[in-house]
């Protein structure tokens, strides 16, 4: 009867063993998966940090490109004055072309 106690004592202490193995193996599968999303985790950050930086560069293209449709509009505007202007004289140089062949005749 003591060896049958003995042996199953044995058993239950290397079962036991194995099940505290698996957790260990399972503890260090853990950490490990912990340690990879760390350093995914990382590059992730420096990949946020790279887009915000895009993103203020692009929004400083943005404004300067607002800025030079704006100037692009006064320059229409000046540029459509001056042509009205230049409309204006033209058809005024032609009543005066008009008065110089009547003072002639």
């Amino acid at each position: 009867m003591a060896s049958a106690s003995s042996s199953s004592a044995k058993n239950l202490f290397s079962d036991s063993k194995k099940r505290l193995e698996e957790r260990i193996a399972l503890n260090i599968n853990n950490a490990s998966s912990v340690a990879r999303q760390i350093v995914r985790g990382s590059k992730s950050n420096e990949i946020i940090m790279q887009s915000a930086k895009a993103f203020a560069q692009q929004e400083s293209t943005m404004d300067n490109s607002l800025q030079n449709l704006k100037k692009m509009e006064l320059i229409y505007q000046h540029m459509n004055y001056q042509y009205e202007a230049i409309q204006q004289s033209a058809e005024k140089l032609e009543y005066v072309k008009e008065q110089v062949n009547a003072m002639e005749r």
